[in-house]
Order: C-alpha cells, then sequence, then structure tokens
C-alpha cells in the first residue's frame, strides 16, 4: 500500500486532505507537529510526504530538512498559506520536490501527488535486487530460499529469514528501523519482540560472518534497527 505522512496542524483542512487521499487509495498518516512528524518519519516507510510550512515547535523547512538528512529520496511536496516566490525558492532549496499554496484546486493536488507518487514506486524498483545476490563468496536466492554461505555451506533460509535478508539487502549501508521490519516481513500482523528480530541477526551471522563475534555485514544499531554493510 502506498503511505503518505500528511504533516497539517490545521484540523478541519488536515481530515479534508486526509479523506480524499484514502479515497484515492493511500493509506495516510497524521501529524500537527514538526518534531513529532520527523519522529514518525524516521520509525515508519513512506511514499510521499506533505508537508505544511507553519507547524508547531519545528517549522515545515526544518522538518524537510531533517526529513532529507535521514531519506534523500523520497518526495516532498509543501502545501502552504505562504505564497511569495521566496518562500517557494526556500522549500525547494530546503529539499522539496514540489509547491503548493492554499488554497488549491484539489483536482490538480491529486494529480501533483500522483505524479510524486509514481516517482517514489520508480525508485523503489530500481532498489529491487535480483534473483540472486553475492557478497564475498555468500550467495543468497531469494526465489528458493537457498543460500551458499562461509565455507560453501548450504542451507535453506524461512520465508520470514529471507523477507528480513532481502529487506536488509535492499537498503544496505542503511539502518532499517524495526517498525519498517515490522511492516514488512510481519506485516504488523504479529508483533515479535525485539529479541526475536536480534534472533535473525543472529542467525544470518551464522551463516554468512567469518567471525560471528565481529561482524563485517549483520549489525544491530541499538534503539534504532539493524543493518547491512558491504561496498
Amino acid at each position: 500500500m502506498i503511505r503518505i505522512l500528511l504533516v497539517e496542524d490545521e484540523e478541519h483542512l488536515q481530515e479534508a486532505i486526509k479523506l480524499n487521499l484514502e479515497l484515492e487509495g493511500y493509506k495516510v498518516v497524521t501529524s500537527g507537529v514538526g518534531t513529532e512528524a520527523v519522529k514518525i518519519f524516521k520509525q515508519e516507510r513512506f511514499n510521499l510526504v506533505i508537508l505544511d510550512v507553519m507547524l508547531p515547535e519545528m517549522d515545515g523547512f526544518s522538518v524537510c530538512e531533517a526529513i532529507r538528512i535521514h531519506n534523500s529520496q523520497v518526495p516532498i511536496l509543501f502545501l502552504s498559506a505562504k505564497n511569495t516566490n521566496e518562500d517557494k525558492i526556500l522549500g525547494l532549496k530546503r529539499g522539496a520536490d514540489d509547491y503548493m499554496t492554499k488554497p488549491f484546486n484539489l483536482e490538480e493536488f491529486l494529480l501533483r501527488v500522483n505524479v510524486l507518487v509514481k516517482r517514489s514506486l520508480s525508485q523503489d524498483e530500481k532498489k529491487e535486487i535480483s534473483e540472486t545476490f553475492k557478497f564475498d563468496g555468500n550467495e543468497v536466492n531469494f526465489l528458493s530460499y537457498e543460500i551458499i554461505g562461509k565455507d560453501g555451506k548450504k542451507a535453506r533460509l524461512t520465508k520470514k529469514e529471507i523477507a528480513l535478508l532481502k529487506l536488509l539487502i535492499e537498503r544496505k549501508n542503511e539502518v532499517v528501523s524495526r517498525e519498517q521490519i515490522l511492516e514488512t516481513v510481519w506485516g504488523y500482523d504479529i508483533y515479535p519482540s525485539t529479541r526475536t528480530v536480534d534472533n535473525f541477526i543472529l542467525a544470518f551471522r551464522k551463516y554468512f560472518e567469518k567471525d560471528p563475534k565481529e561482524p563485517r555485514y549483520f549489525f544491530s544499531v541499538r534503539g534504532v534497527g539493524y543493518k547491512f554493510v558491504y561496498n
């Protein structure tokens, strides 16, 4: 499902935008506070961020900058009452992909959302890896669930092990949050304990690391998530 983070502090407008986006089939997560929006973004996965400028605690320009530090790819659309050319230029300089002023035409807004979402999906497709992935003598087959680990040892992984491994490899050199793992691997149907995910990482080290106690590839980042490192 395509997920959108809508950051708007005007309650009635937030509700109206959310409703229209949901009618288009999008999953919408909302926030009306700048600092909260940054926190939500870091914890979850989104295909688009729609961002007001005038927000409590942290303005939209600062929120945009904070998001760009964490993610340089996700499309950001400013939707603001600040309508001077200087504001628009500043928003684009801070990392936004588009800027619309209030009041706005709903049909035009939805068309722009659709364009940005397609761009996001195209970026995701480019990130996808092939049927097999090889790294330093290790090999993973994502269709057969079979692996060749250290010293040429073969094994067959479970469906969830492969799903987590694929997610980490697709996001190599990036920290993947526990919330992203829950959504992608478990689908939020079951909430495994942090220890469950840790055990998966320990298993990957056992399969692929020459010295599991001194890992080169699979890392737990305390309080944040998990990471596969490979250059």
